[in-house]
């Protein structure tokens, strides 16, 4: 064991597992965890922490003295800087592996909960090329390699079209080809970028706020219908329908191309002004006959599907047979509710954000459904002993919270109810675990089953049925 600049170097530690935010773990000498960034349980390394705290260190592999068998090649050539996907390096049956685990330790070590046998997790038939949703930004201050800034040559070209470095802000990775968007994905992105710098289109710079480009958001449907929405900064007619244009010509199968003139802040379009330039302002996504219409402000799974997948799941955990009341809380847009409208005899969906609300309303009148119905309002406000009164005492509850799990009074709510199911779907199990722990003195969980949306990377939903105890 050496120092180097203050910080500690560990030899020869052995990677042992794979922790919360897509960390792998080891056991440094004195019994503190180690938390990596570039690692795969099974390396044998050469540490170099970064950071000590009280219980724990964080560091980075710095030698590699053996290579885990749980290690494969990244296809991204990104991979090495870009945040996005930090388990390419982990063969795919090993990050189901631990996604599972992780589920599970969460459940009992945080939830103190009863675990019947647990469903084997169910992964995603693509492991790259699922997301049908990605946002770019753009930056005149392209983010440079150690090599680059160590090179000592000039860069003349500093503009960039990709994504953010984690913890820089200002910093964007140019990105040639991304794994996650089916085609024509990247040929948009990169001839984007390129008839932007031929044409001398400014890039964004977000430290001197100037710029003409600025973000670029793009859809793929699982119909195939695309959308495409360019955020502006300047506003300059001339310029912007200049590339508009370009695009429209080269790439006619764009179904809906819209745009954005954002001058303010930060980059957020939930309060901005979308212009239809050519197209329509929306796209379909298709489920099981139905059709869900989305325009660039809605809420839809990024992995079309795998979330038919976990709706299914969702489906069959709450195992209706036509004659029950539903309720769908954190409803979104409504797909799950409308998914198991046909066998139910009620869905009543609740959501927070009024625009959600509305698109759930219209497209349940595109599916023509009529068994469900949509409010919209603060979950832990609108829920009450009231709503209960108004719109009857539901069968079954079907819940998809947020990352920060269900309210505190929302929980206080389902005990109070005592509805004979629950279906809780979740993207956080360590929330998750919190929430079953107040509900396990009337409910007990009866089946649990995870469900792999994002390969690559850490993250994982669950979903877990819960009955009245006796």
């Amino acid at each position: 064991m050496s120092r180097r600049k203050r910080n500690i170097v560990f030899e020869n530690i052995e990677v042992i597992d794979a922790g919360a935010k897509g960390k792998a773990v080891a056991k440094a000498p004195d019994g503190k965890v180690i938390f990596l960034s570039n690692a795969v349980p099974g390396d044998v390394v050469d540490v170099q922490t970064f950071k000590k705290r009280k219980a724990y260190y964080e560091g980075k592999a710095i030698d590699f003295k053996k290579l885990s068998n749980k290690r494969t090649t990244p296809l991204c050539e990104h991979f090495e800087f870009c945040g996005g996907c930090k388990w390419q390096h982990m063969k795919y049956e090993d990050q189901l592996f631990y996604k599972e685990k992780e589920v599970v330790n969460n459940l009992i070590r945080i939830g103190h909960v009863e675990l019947p046998e647990v469903t084997l997790i169910l992964g995603s038939k693509k492991q790259y090329f699922y997301r049908n949703k990605m946002e770019f930004s753009f930056s005149s201050n392209r983010w440079l390699t150690l090599e680059e800034i160590n090179s000592g040559e000039e860069i003349d070209n500093r503009n960039a079209l990709g994504f953010h470095i984690a913890g820089m802000w200002d910093k964007i990775l140019d990105i040639d080809k991304c794994h996650l968007q089916e085609d024509p994905s990247n040929a948009i992105r990169n001839s984007i970028k390129e008839f932007a710098i031929e044409n001398n289109l400014s890039f964004f710079n977000p430290r001197e706020q100037k710029g003409l480009l600025r973000t670029l958001m793009l859809r793929i449907a699982s119909t195939k219908e695309i959308m495409l929405v360019i955020q502006f900064f300047e506003d300059d007619k001339k310029k912007r329908e200049l590339l508009l244009n370009h695009v429209s010509e080269k790439f006619p199968k764009i179904t809906s191309l819209q745009y954005i003139i954002n001058q303010k802040a930060n980059d957020t379009i939930y309060d901005q002004e979308i212009i239809l330039y050519k197209g329509q302002d929306h796209i379909f996504e298709e489920m099981e006959g139905l059709r869900f219409k989305i325009n660039a402000k809605s809420f839809y799974q990024t992995n079309s599907e795998q979330a038919y997948e976990l709706y299914k799941i969702a489906r069959n955990f709450a195992d209706l047979s036509g004659n029950e009341l539903v309720y769908d809380l954190y409803t979104g847009t409504g797909t799950i509710a409308q998914f198991i409208a046909k066998k139910a005899n009620k869905v009543i969906g609740i959501e927070s954000v009024p625009e959600a609300i509305v698109d759930a309303k219209e497209n349940a009148t595109l599916n023509n459904i009529k068994n469900a119905e949509f409010y919209v309002g603060d979950m832990a406000k609108i829920f009450t002993d009231d709503f209960i009164s108004t719109h009857g005492q539901p069968d079954v509850i079907i819940t998809d919270p947020p990352r920060d799990g269900m309210h505190k009074k929302v929980v206080e709510q389902l005990l109070k109810i005592a509805a004979q199911k629950i279906v809780y779907i979740s993207c956080n199990s360590a929330t998750q675990a919190r929430d079953l722990a107040i509900l396990d003195p009337a409910y007990k969980i009866v089946k649990t089953q995870a469900v792999d949306m994002f390969p690559q990377t850490h993250h994982v939903e669950n979903v877990v049925l819960l009955e009245l105890r006796g």
